[in-house]
């Protein structure tokens, strides 16, 4: 409700106390600056092994965006089983886990697991104690070789990127003279079947009618 007159404005809030109750943000640029070392740092301490973990491609949700493909949360159960990678062992070796994920259709599955094998077969696995190697370990040369380009800052985003197709990649026009027998005329088909199923109480009725006429006339 407005204030009619020229009165005085009621509870004005004009006095802040800016130690307890407003913050500023002029530190912006530092804390990125901050953010941007600790990146740094943080790659070279776990190199060579990738900054980020290889994350699934999924469907974006809504009808509005679901053409569109993005990094999921993590890999689902199946699609570990399927790519032959126990479960324990997946975050260990830079996969990320979902066990709340569920695959809902085969493409999926099959694009995830062959995401999963590609990965795998370019993984390099150090032994935990330097020259003593295990089943899983790679080979002596392969942890040579990866050590000598170890400087690098690899991110498994660059080597397994996520490529969304082009619309016109996406949706393709599928011809009449193209669709199967029995997906001719199917608009007209439905159209019947809905027609058939909304009149069928009112024919059954008058069949029933005619015929109870019918067997009067006989009479």
């Amino acid at each position: 409700m407005a204030i009619k007159h020229n009165n005085q404005i009621q509870k004005n809030h004009f006095r802040k106390d800016w130690q307890r109750r407003v913050r500023v943000h002029f530190d912006q640029p530092g804390r990125k600056h901050r953010r941007r070392e600790a990146r740094i740092a943080k790659a070279a301490a776990v190199a060579p092994r990738p900054v980020d973990k290889l994350r699934p491609v999924v469907r974006c949700p809504t009808v509005k965006y679901n053409r569109r493909v993005r990094a999921g949360r993590g890999f689902t159960l199946a699609e570990l089983k399927e790519a032959g990678i126990p479960k324990k062992l997946a975050g260990t070796i830079g996969i990320s886990v979902d066990h709340r994920r569920t695959n809902y259709s085969k493409e999926s599955l099959v694009d995830n697991v062959a995401r999963l094998k590609d990965y795998k077969a370019r993984l390099i696995l150090f032994p935990r104690k330097s020259g003593q190697f295990k089943k899983l370990d790679s080979s002596a040369e392969d942890v040579k070789a990866a050590k000598a380009g170890e400087g690098l800052i690899k991110k498994v985003n660059a080597s397994f990127p996520i490529v969304n197709p082009a619309l016109e990649a996406a949706v393709t026009e599928i011809k009449r003279d193209s669709l199967p027998e029995g997906e001719k005329a199917a608009y007209r088909r439905l159209r019947d079947a809905r027609a058939e199923a909304r009149h069928r109480g009112k024919r059954e009725k008058r069949a029933r009618v005619k015929a109870e006429e019918e067997q009067a006339a006989k009479k």
